[in-house]
Parts: C-alpha cells; sequence; structure tokens
C-alpha cells in the first residue's frame, strides 16, 4: 500500500497553558517508555475529507487547552530518569491518501503489515526532547472510508488516561463540552520526591523475566522474526473455558475470571506451541490499575500512569500437567499481591534505584536493556473494562478498532469482541516458526 502524505502540521493549545517542569512518577519512567499506537477505521461520511481534517485539528487544538503535558516534551535528567516539560510545544498531524480500499485490508482489519503506512512512525534516533507526545494519521481510501491512527507516549499516560484523552477530544470534536477534566497533579504518587523508606515487599516483578533454559541473554531471541493473529473466542467458548478453569474449586475461593481464565489459556498455548522443556520456567506479565486499589482511591480520571506490572511464575511442565485452574490461581495470587501497601513499597523500591534504565522495555528501538516478555514468557494486557470503541469525532462512530503495530515477542491484548455479546479477541504476537501450531493447539480443548 502507498500512501501519500502531508505534514507534519503542528498543533497547539487553542489558549496560554501552564509551562514549566512537570515530575513525573517513577510509574511513568519504567516498562514501555516508547509510543503506544491504536487504529479506528471510519466508513464514509459524506463530509469532504479536508473538512473532517480541520474539524479533528480544531477539537484537538481545543482539547490540548485542558490535556496540555500531552503537548509537551520528555527531557532526560540522568539516571535513566525523565521529567515533563510542558512547553505547548505541540503534538503532529499527518494527512494522508491511499489508491488502497478497505477490502484490501482483508475483511477483518487484522493487523498486518499493511498497517505501518497508515501509522505514522516515530524517529527514535532524535533526541528524546525533540518528539511529540502524540502523533494522529488522518488517512484518505479510495473506497471514501478513512483511517485515524492515535500514537501516543506510553511515558505520559496509561491506557485509561489515554482513552479518557481521546474520549474528551471526541466530545469537542463533536460539538459538545468537555465532560471531565483530567487530574494532573502527579503528586499522588509521589512524583518528584525522594525515598523515604525502605520497601516492604521484596518486588520480583522488577528483575528480568526467566530467560531458556542454557541462554545466558535474551539477545538471539529479540532478533527473530515475529508475526501477528488475532484469535477470537466465542461467548460459548469463553464460558466453556471458565468452567474448565472452576471445576473442583474450592468453595472458599472465587471464581476465576474472564481475564483470569483466557490468559491463562494463552500462556498454557504458548508453552505448548514454542516447544520447552518441562523444567523450563515462564513469567506471565499481568498490568493492573492501581486506582482503585490505593487508599484513597486515585481520583476515577487521573492522567498518568497508575498501572504497574506483575508476573506470575511457573513452570511449562507444571503449566501442562496440571487443569487450566493452576495457571488461573498463579495469575490470582500475582494480581492480589497488589493493595496500597503492595503499590507504595513497589515505589519506595523504584526511587531507592540509582539508574531506572534496567527497567525501562526499549527492545522497540534494538537494545538489549529492560525486560524481554518474549519466549520463554509472554505479556497479557487486558483491555476487557476499557471503554475502547463508540469513538465519534462527529461522523458516526468506528466500524473497527484494534492495535496498531503490534511486532515484540510475547505481546498480547485480550479485547472484548466490538459486538458487545461476551466474545473476546486475543491480538497475539509471536516468533514465525511457532504461530501455526499456536493456532491450532489454542483452540483445541475450548
Amino acid at each position: 500500500m502507498k500512501v501519500c502524505l502531508r505534514g507534519p502540521h503542528i498543533v497547539k493549545p487553542a489558549s496560554p497553558t501552564w509551562t514549566g517542569r512537570l515530575s513525573l512518577s517513577e510509574w511513568d519512567q519504567i516498562g514501555t517508555i516508547t509510543h503506544i499506537p491504536t487504529i479506528y477505521f471510519y466508513q464514509p461520511t459524506g463530509l469532504p475529507f479536508e473538512a473532517m481534517a480541520v474539524q479533528l485539528k480544531d477539537s484537538l487544538s481545543r482539547a490540548l487547552v485542558y490535556f496540555y503535558p500531552i503537548a509537551g516534551r520528555l527531557q532526560w535528567v540522568g539516571g535513566g530518569r525523565l521529567e515533563l516539560d510542558c512547553n505547548a510545544f505541540g503534538v503532529h498531524f499527518f494527512e494522508g491518501e491511499t489508491e488502497a480500499k478497505f477490502e484490501d485490508l482483508g475483511p477483518d482489519f487484522s493487523p498486518s503489515p499493511e498497517f505501518q503506512h497508515l501509522i505514522p512512525a516515530v524517529d527514535y534516533t532524535k533526541p528524546i526532547q525533540d518528539l511529540p507526545l502524540f502523533v494522529v494519521q488522518l488517512t484518505k481510501f479510495k473506497c471514501g472510508g478513512t483511517s485515524l491512527s492515535l500514537t501516543i507516549s506510553h511515558a505520559v499516560v496509561d491506557g485509561p488516561s489515554a482513552l479518557h484523552f481521546i474520549s474528551e477530544w471526541a466530545r469537542l470534536s463533536r460539538g459538545e463540552p468537555l465532560s471531565s477534566p483530567p487530574f494532573l497533579d502527579r503528586k499522588l504518587l509521589r512524583a518528584g520526591e525522594p525515598p523515604t523508606s525502605t520497601p516492604v515487599f521484596n518486588h520480583s516483578e522488577f528483575e528480568h523475566p526467566p530467560l531458556l533454559v542454557g541462554r545466558s541473554d535474551s539477545v538471539e531471541e529479540r532478533k527473530k522474526r515475529t508475526t501477528v493473529t488475532m484469535l477470537r473466542l466465542s461467548k460459548s467458548q469463553v464460558e466453556h473455558l471458565k468452567k474448565k478453569a472452576n471445576e473442583g474449586r474450592d468453595s472458599s475461593v472465587r471464581p476465576y475470571t474472564r481475564y483470569e481464565t483466557v490468559a491463562g489459556h494463552i500462556w498454557r498455548t504458548a508453552c505448548k506451541a514454542r516447544r520447552h522443556r518441562s523444567d523450563q520456567p515462564t513469567a506471565l506479565g499481568v498490568c493492573i490499575d492501581s486506582r482503585k486499589r490505593m487508599q484513597p482511591p486515585l481520583p476515577g480520571h487521573y492522567f498518568g500512569n497508575a498501572t504497574l506490572d506483575v508476573i506470575a511464575t511457573s513452570h511449562s511442565g507444571e503449566l501442562l500437567s496440571r487443569p487450566l485452574q493452576y495457571a488461573a490461581s498463579r495469575i490470582r495470587e500475582a494480581i492480589d499481591r497488589v493493595d496500597d501497601k503492595y503499590v507504595r513499597s513497589a515505589l519506595e523500591h523504584l526511587k531507592n534505584q540509582k539508574d531506572l534504565t534496567k527497567f525501562q522495555d526499549l527492545h522497540a528501538l534494538g537494545g538489549t536493556q529492560g525486560p524481554f516478555y518474549g519466549n520463554p514468557n509472554i505479556g497479557v494486557v487486558s483491555w476487557l473494562t476499557l471503554p475502547i470503541y463508540a469513538f465519534d469525532f462527529g461522523w458516526g462512530k468506528e466500524i473497527y478498532m484494534g492495535p496498531g503495530t503490534h511486532d515484540f515477542d510475547g505481546d498480547s491484548l485480550i479485547l472484548p469482541d466490538r459486538s458487545g455479546d461476551g466474545s473476546v479477541v486475543v491480538a497475539l504476537c509471536l516468533q514465525a516458526e511457532f504461530m501455526e501450531d499456536y493456532k491450532k493447539m489454542f483452540y483445541e480443548d475450548v
């Protein structure tokens, strides 16, 4: 697919905003600190493409008045730490046009190499202070439909914050007033403050995940070619998995959830498809939203990263020789550790580190630093409870929404199917040599 691009157009806040350095919390500065893309496809609207672009840029400019940190730039301040310079330099907006039609992308818009032409690239060879935190690309197709891709820095926001911003931008674009302004004060997570105490817990989630048996590093695994698939589980298949996970469960144990069940199934299938030895240690990364787990809870529209990763661990032989309930129980054990004391202890652990680099997931840049959740590990992020659908910018709701480029081994998402019927979609990236076996094994016994 060839896309002719115009831009970037620089979109700045519509009126003056606060300027200065904003401290980031430790959650902002670890894990994935690169940009995360999502993409939306819209049917022909009847509006001229140029008018759509003007409407989006105008409403985005007004949204940035409230969400002004997104119009700033990051700055390294030593020790792998970052600050946010709220300087109103603006975000980048591209307009594209292609001769391709929606049908060229397949019946279900599954992520493919073609998406790279629809999603604006971020040039990480440039100094970080030169990189916009938010990049938009609106692309017109020959069939009259459009795609809207949004790429946002994970060092500034997590999923709930990003979706809050996009939702309010869409409201302004429709001509409606702002619904809920963001809560911008990150001092609730002690942003910029020094350590005050010794961590209470042993935070194994900050150690590097297991390596393949016999390996001393993950360098070779990081180099291997990956591919992406979208796997759908119907409501009845999800219920079947939940029934299996809860068979023989002690009545004192609450039923395993949809996430715990499906994530356990993803993990077990990965071990089987990768043909692990039975003594192979393996970890599953779980992303936890701490907003409601803290005391007192964070404001609902806390704007920043309030999510943290924890890990469930086991051996491949244990996961495959024991029923699905065992995998679900290992995942629950990791999730249930996260409460107010745990979150504050983890913050102290990070504040006591001289350098955060080893906690930053930069393998997207071809580096070898940071945790690697590829073979023999996997990360399973849940979008099941996030409001990811029905973004109407004034010309109707999207016909498809999904992750953009998604090419890191072991990276997976569980999304609710847009039908709302209880079925789910698993977006999975795996080394190409294992994918066909994975797809076959995923549906065995489901």
